[in-house]
């Protein structure tokens, strides 16, 4: 029986959103503006990917997915923060997201950027959650350093810091390569890192999930990059052709539309063949590459 994909993220997000949901109705303290604009963007309709790839490699490494509901969860806050920030008029200055006023048009650009900083902090809050007699504690801290190195300086913060210096700069292929190693696969990565970090991989099942991990994250900028030059506004939730007007260095920019669809496409079958080692149980891993690619959103 063919894998059902579609069942399968439906259910890991269900997971994702619950706890998220009930973690955040604890929240009640003051001043509440800052929690009602976490809350906003935080719950305006994310896919969640990046924790049910944590998840995923978890389940390849034959572990219960349900161990790792926080840790999982912990990364969808710094993607959260990360888009907030993203957005704001120092930024890419973007007015709508995931089809709603951006963060800064609702609450303001000051109080947009607390709640950024509030999600980024409270993911390593919600990391630390773990059931000691099934996660190691050196696990975790390894976990967590995996994750801070991702979201800082030497990965998304960095890639980001090099997009915006490379607005208007002379086309480069080996600039475009860093811009998405960083600000895209970086955190990508992590995930299936962190999965397998938790899980206790062998260094060769890591490996591979960080090959994986690599080659997904790129080919997810590159579909991005494709879909803000061929998607609508209505499809991708925000503005399409933002990229083209500010002047980003992209792939398709670089190489045209079909040689980007085709290097996304060697990617994806790369990123496949990466999981070689593993049985049927990294399956839903192997259906997310193909669902990466297909996406229009």
């Amino acid at each position: 029986m063919a894998f059902d994909i579609s069942s399968y993220l439906l259910e890991k997000r269900t997971m994702i959103e619950s706890f998220l949901t009930t973690y955040f109705d604890k929240s009640s303290d003051k001043p509440s503006i800052i929690f009602e604009s976490m809350r906003y963007s935080l719950f305006a309709g994310g896919k969640r990917v990046r924790p049910i790839l944590a998840l995923a490699s978890y389940e390849a490494c034959q572990k219960d997915s349900m161990d790792i509901i926080p840790q999982a969860a912990s990364v969808e806050l710094i993607h959260t923060y990360s888009l907030i920030h993203d957005d704001l008029p120092s930024m890419d200055d973007d007015e709508l997201r995931r089809g709603k006023p951006t963060n800064h048009k609702v609450f303001g650009e000051a109080i947009a950027i607390l709640a950024g900083d509030a999600l980024l902090t409270e993911a390593f809050r919600i990391m630390t959650e773990f059931r000691k007699n099934v996660i190691k504690p050196t696990s975790l801290l390894n976990a967590i350093q995996e994750l801070a190195k991702a979201a800082g300086a030497h990965g998304m913060v960095g890639g980001q810091v090099q997009d915006i210096l490379s607005e208007s700069a002379n086309p480069s292929l080996d600039m475009v390569n860093f811009i998405h190693s960083r600000k895209t696969a970086a955190m990508i990565t992590a995930c299936l890192r962190i999965g397998g970090i938790l899980a206790d991989a062998s260094e060769d099942a890591l490996q591979s999930l960080t090959e994986y991990g690599e080659r997904i994250g790129f080919a997810f900028q590159i579909v991005d990059d494709i879909l803000d030059i061929e998607g609508t506004t209505k499809e991708l939730g925000k503005t399409s052709g933002s990229d083209q007007d500010k002047h980003k260095m992209t792939y398709p920019f670089i190489v045209g539309v079909g040689k980007a669809k085709e290097k996304a496409g060697e990617l994806v079958q790369e990123a496949i063949s990466s999981l070689d080692l593993f049985t049927q149980e990294a399956d839903p891993l192997r259906e997310i590459a193909q669902y990466l690619i297909r996406r229009r959103n």
